[in-house]
């Protein structure tokens, strides 16, 4: 799956991403310091789900209702990397077919999925 990780995502977990398979993209390597709506920008530009610690993306995805590919908010604090990473890596082999377009919330022991809500015509 192709992913951006936000740079508050540490970059021991984007190493295990790319380990698994995953196309990592990471901001830290990048273009750290970018706001987050320029984050969000080029998830969309390079058709990328966006990995983050940083929950103001659910105020742009939902509230400002802005476009994207998926994000994935990780609430995994006080975990080590590698268990976040074991984490993730287990989201994305079992809901890959859900996650595309959706707004996931991972913490120990659970996954919420939301799908985009898409705007009614005007």
């Amino acid at each position: 799956m192709k992913l951006l990780a936000d740079e508050n995502l540490d970059l021991s977990v984007v190493e295990r991403l790319r380990q698994a398979g995953h196309q990592v993209l990471a901001v830290a390597e990048m273009a750290p310091g970018i706001p987050d709506g320029v984050v969000l920008d080029l998830a969309n530009a390079e058709a990328a789900m966006l990995i983050t610690e940083d929950k103001d993306f659910g105020e742009l995805a939902f509230r400002q209702c802005l476009i994207h590919h998926g994000v994935i908010l990780v609430r995994l604090a006080g975990l080590p990397g590698a268990t976040k990473a074991a984490i993730l890596i287990q989201l994305l082999e079992d809901h890959h077919l859900e996650l595309p377009g959706s707004f996931a919330v991972v913490s120990p022991g659970m996954v919420r999925l939301r799908k985009r809500v898409q705007p009614g015509p005007s």
